[in-house]
């Protein structure tokens, strides 16, 4: 049984040199089977093909649950190469040679793939479902509401951690975290459309790279220019400095890369199962996985930097005691400078996971982001680096599982009243000092 559960992690090594299908083109073209087939027939999907020009795919699949039933090949084509945005961009399919004709295309685009029900009826290969182990259904809900609130944790928890950082050396809070975000979330769009001919693993780290850097300047930008000049300030000066900043950055990228969301084409994201229980299937992608595992280990890193390297020690003694640390050569300047770059970088990250598993990124998110990682921040205890990815994955959960069984119209007010509860009850936060 443990081979199975090596398979997704094969796949993400794997992925970094695989030419992968478009998720987008093989969900519409899985989307056709069940109508182009017998009622309530069985469709298992064997495999999946990319074209070489990347405007279609072929898809073998086999319509029965035995091998002796016959295999089929459906051949789908797009108007273009990349994400089709609508159902009416596919303009042709055959299946097994046999081409549909232009009007029963249109009644297949019309009136079922644009429907809920043909996205539900997709025949997603999630692998050999009978084969997986099965858990009680309790533990597959539980399970399933923990790797669908896993991409969210993450950058919450990345963006807790830029947050923490700041605090926890000067005691002040950058309420423009979240335009950071934004910011290292437009260029790590831009490193997925510059490096869009590549492998997938050469796209992610020019995206990786182009969105911590550019966040890490603006954080460069922001002490030498807004903390440092009101180091000396006794009142909340640098935080009314930072909503100015906010402003000013968010209307910077509303005129700088406009209205419209910057679309990046998803990667990774074709899903597979993990377990089951009964008929419910848990289920999960590799974009997912790979987030998730990614903030865990920046968080280790974070934590063991701060624990072992020259920097940390500046840093927490710094934190403890400015004047001390002065008399001893700790630069104010140097340890402000080098703090805002990391906590820069860290919230440029945050945006790179978001842009990367959500395929879109948007300036007008950034407040509503910026104060959701705050609140994981207060949760875990401000000031706290451990505390804060602890508080970003828990609210990261908490997401996943109001929206799961409540209004998630409400979902927002809820992680509020969180964090009003956390302040009445524990205002230190869960790692943070007992007040």
């Amino acid at each position: 049984m443990r081979w199975r559960a090596i398979v997704p992690l094969a796949a993400l090594a794997l992925a970094g040199c695989a030419r992968l299908v478009e998720t987008d083109q093989a969900r519409l073209c899985r989307m056709a089977l069940p109508a182009l087939s017998p009622p309530e027939a069985t469709i298992t999907v064997l495999s999946q093909r990319e074209d070489p020009d990347d405007r279609g795919l072929k898809v073998v699949y086999r319509i029965g649950s035995t091998e002796a039933n016959r295999v089929h090949l459906a051949a789908c084509r797009f108007r273009q190469p990349g994400r089709p945005l609508r159902s009416d961009e596919l303009i042709s399919l055959s299946v097994d040679g046999e081409p549909l004709s232009d009007v029963n295309l249109y009644f297949l685009i019309r009136f079922w793939l644009a429907t809920p029900e043909a996205r539900d009826a997709d025949p997603a290969p999630l692998g050999d479902v009978a084969a997986l182990p099965r858990l009680p259904r309790p533990v597959a809900y539980a399970l399933q509401q923990g790797l669908n609130g896993l991409p969210l944790a993450a950058i919450y928890a990345l963006l807790a951690a830029a947050y923490s950082l700041v605090y926890g050396l000067v005691g002040r809070i950058n309420l423009a975290f979240g335009d950071f975000a934004a910011t290292g979330g437009y260029a790590a769009g831009l490193g997925a459309l510059l490096a869009a001919a590549q492998s997938p693993g050469t796209i992610l780290s020019t995206s990786l790279a182009l969105g911590g850097a550019s966040a890490a300047l603006w954080g460069i930008a922001t002490s030498r220019w807004i903390f440092e000049p009101l180091r000396a300030a006794t009142g909340q000066q640098a935080l009314v400095a930072t909503v100015g900043l906010a402003m000013f950055m968010n209307e910077f990228l509303r005129l700088s890369q406009g209205n419209r969301p910057l679309w990046v084409s998803p990667m990774l994201n074709a899903p597979f199962g993990l377990a089951r229980a009964g008929d419910f299937v848990v289920t999960s992608a590799a974009d997912a996985l790979l987030v998730g595992g990614f903030a865990i280990l920046l968080g280790l890193s974070l934590v063991g930097a701060m624990r072992w390297t020259r920097f940390g020690r500046r840093w927490r003694a710094y934190a403890d005691d400015p004047l001390g640390a002065e008399l001893l050569g700790v630069s104010p300047r140097g340890i402000l400078v080098q703090t805002f770059a990391l906590a820069g970088a860290f919230a440029g990250l945050s945006g790179f996971v978001m842009t990367i598993y959500y395929g879109s990124v948007g300036y007008a998110a950034a407040t509503a982001l910026g104060l959701k990682a705050l609140v994981a921040a207060i949760l875990g205890g401000v000031g706290s680096i451990s505390g804060a990815f602890l508080g970003g994955f828990l609210v990261g959960a908490f997401e996943a599982v109001w929206q799961t069984y409540f209004a998630v119209d409400y979902r927002d007010v809820a992680v509020y009243a969180l964090l009003a509860a956390t302040l009445v009850l524990r205002p230190g936060g869960i790692l943070g000092v007992r007040t």
